[in-house]
């Protein structure tokens, strides 16, 4: 029987994969495969359709069970699609085996993915490298036989020793690669170290957040600066530092790389320099979408990464964004059923949050202004705070 779809694509058409297992139920399978749908739109796909498979645990050789991969096999074909994309990361021979049952059709993980979309964002130097380092140490484990040529990057002539195979050259010139980029990441970090050692003694505020939260919005409106802001995920790689001014208090303003659940390892450890920004900070801002069904896992996902960084125990700010957007289904008053997390009203989770981080905890929406002054003369008082803390005879600012 055909499974053919009739969608007109407006970029290269991709199946997306996943599975519900005991860590990942029904509903998180969907959360995450809704992600990935956005990541491949990001990356210029269109999704087609999505396949998802309940298992007791990962195929160790193909991910999914052998009869799924062939069901999706067949639709691949009969549809023409071009990339086949898994919402976890495959291991180097999981890849290998996935690969060989569908030829010559791309295959990628959530991983590979995102890399390559921080491929197309990286503008700067210093983007570009930390990038590349992240896709050589991903590609390093997962070569296969086929010869990709790395030689010719080198000259190819003199590279390849007596004996050695095409795979054991390639895999030789990454890591050459690859120390390479270090190296220059270093220099690059020292750089910017020395940077950041030069902008004097003013207070230091970093952005961070959830990819596609309002952080270049909020950003653009504090420092009235034109810093890319666009509805797709990673808009900003590059830290950018602007100068603000409240009142008559200046500070300076850091936006960072937004964040992701399953964010790849590589990425973690290749951005720590730029993610130094929020190290350094002297406190944070954390943004969050509250119109997002699971914002509270996407400030889980921020949290974790925060710790893994070093950074968790910064004093913060929580401003929960594009409260136009919020929307909730309102309980009738007749209706016995209990209250849950869905219906909450903005009320609710203003208090609910307010507890939680001790009244530390501000509502906005950064698009429309909604509550922009109390959230500037919030921002004011925290600098303030520190400024005087720090240099108490310095008063004449304020």
């Amino acid at each position: 029987m055909s499974q053919r779809v009739e969608i007109v694509p407006t970029g290269e058409k991709a199946v997306l994969i996943g599975v519900i297992t005991q860590f990942q139920n029904e509903k998180k399978s969907k959360e995450y495969l809704d992600e990935l749908a956005f990541l491949a739109e990001t990356a210029g796909a269109t999704p087609i359709k999505r396949f998802t498979q309940k298992m007791a645990k990962t195929n160790p050789k193909t991910f999914i069970g052998s009869g799924k991969i062939k069901e999706i096999a067949h639709f691949v074909q009969e549809n023409d699609i071009e990339i086949v994309i898994f919402d976890d990361e495959l291991s180097p021979s999981q890849l290998r085996n996935i690969e060989e049952v569908f030829g010559d059709r791309k295959v990628l993980d959530r991983t590979n993915l995102i890399l390559d979309i921080f491929a197309g964002r990286a503008q700067t130097a210093h983007a570009c490298t930390q990038v590349e380092l992240a896709q050589y140490q991903y590609l390093l484990p997962r070569l296969t036989n086929l010869w990709t040529h790395l030689s010719k990057q080198k000259g190819g002539i003199g590279m390849k020793g007596p004996g050695e195979t095409e795979i054991e050259t390639d895999r030789r010139i990454i890591r050459e690669r690859i120390t390479l980029l270090q190296k220059k990441l270093k220099t690059i970090d020292k750089q910017m170290a020395t940077q950041r050692k030069n902008r004097g003694q003013m207070i230091r505020v970093s952005l961070v957040g959830y990819t596609n939260v309002g952080k270049s919005t909020i950003m653009n409106a504090l420092s009235k600066s034109e810093v890319f802001a666009e509805n797709k995920l990673f808009a900003t790689l590059d830290t950018t530092v602007r100068k603000v001014v409240i009142e008559n208090l200046p500070f300076l303003l850091s936006d960072t790389v937004g964040f992701i659940r399953k964010l790849p390892t590589q990425l973690v450890e290749s951005f720590k320099s730029t993610l130094d920004e929020v190290r350094e900070s002297d406190f944070l801002i954390h943004v969050v979408d509250i119109s997002h069904e699971h914002f509270e896992e996407q400030v889980e996902s921020v949290n974790k990464i925060l710790d893994e960084i070093q950074a968790s125990d910064k004093p913060t700010l929580m401003v929960f964004n594009k409260i136009d957007l919020f929307s909730y289904t309102k309980k009738d008053e007749d209706d016995l059923t209990p209250r849950t997390r869905a219906n909450n009203s903005l009320d609710d989770w203003e208090k609910t949050w307010m507890s939680k981080m001790n009244n530390n905890c501000i509502f906005i929406s950064a698009h429309e202004k909604q509550n922009w002054n109390e959230f500037k003369t919030t921002v004011y008082d925290l600098v303030k705070e520190i400024h005087t803390r720090r240099y108490p005879y310095n008063k004449f600012l304020y």
